[in-house]
């Protein structure tokens, strides 16, 4: 099966004061449609650095990132623009709603930013709210949510648009671990039926368990950790 997301011996360098400061380091992966990778390493192991450049928010400083098989360096800004709309979604451990808007409304706006028809856009974003078990509090804004029905609105904004690749940043890093279970859980469901390629990055081990590959970055360079779902 052909990856949805493919990165060739990405590395990502930055300068500094002090030297040049090697964040990622020649990194190849790939995911398949329908897969969750988990991305495993302590803060500083260069995992937020290399879902940036998966998502096409960082420039590699070598090597390649492939959405669909399309080299994002060959895409100009416009291009990239539309790509990221269409094809990558991003799920955040900050949860990124706007404060003033309800439930509902955060989940709408991926769908208005892509000029989608009202009555589509009131039929996909029920149906959104419904996959993450949220439907009766469509009307609440973020002040009236859990911390874990944050992240499922996150979750729904995310996967409303249905992207090909969906990458989540520590997505329970403000979540007690019960919650965070369950969100991981979500995601893995999500994925699944809905045939995205999905990469998490973590730092708790305890999230593991739900990937269908585990990759472990250190100082940069990643490798491979093992399969941790039990398969049928």
């Amino acid at each position: 099966m052909t990856a949805a997301l493919e990165a060739v011996a990405v590395s990502r360098t930055f300068t500094s004061g002090a030297g040049p400061v090697h964040a990622v380091v020649e990194a190849s992966l790939s995911v398949a449609p329908g897969e969750l990778v988990a991305l495993a390493g302590k803060s500083g192991s260069g995992k937020t650095t290399l879902l940036n450049l998966m998502g096409g928010l960082d420039e590699p400083t070598s090597g390649q990132v492939l959405v669909d098989g399309v080299d994002l360096a060959g895409l100009g800004q416009a291009e990239l623009l539309a790509l990221r709309r269409t094809h990558i979604t991003f799920v955040f451990q900050s949860f990124g709603l706007l404060p003033e808007l309800t439930a509902q409304e955060n989940v709408e706006v991926p769908l208005r930013l892509l000029r989608v028809p009202a009555r589509e856009r009131a039929d996909r974003v029920a149906a959104a709210l419904d996959a993450v078990g949220l439907t009766r509090h469509a009307r609440q804004t973020p002040a009236q949510l859990s911390g874990g029905q944050l992240q499922r609105v996150g979750v729904a904004r995310a996967v409303v648009a249905e992207p090909a690749v969906l990458l989540a940043d520590e997505p329970t890093g403000q979540l007690d671990s019960t919650t965070g279970l369950e969100i991981m859980a979500l995601l893995q469901d999500l994925t699944h039926r809905r045939g995205m390629a999905t990469l998490v990055a973590t730092h708790d081990p305890l999230l593991l368990r739900d990937a269908d590959r585990v990759l472990e970055i250190h100082d940069g360079r990643l490798r491979t950790a093992g399969r941790h779902r039990l398969q049928n």
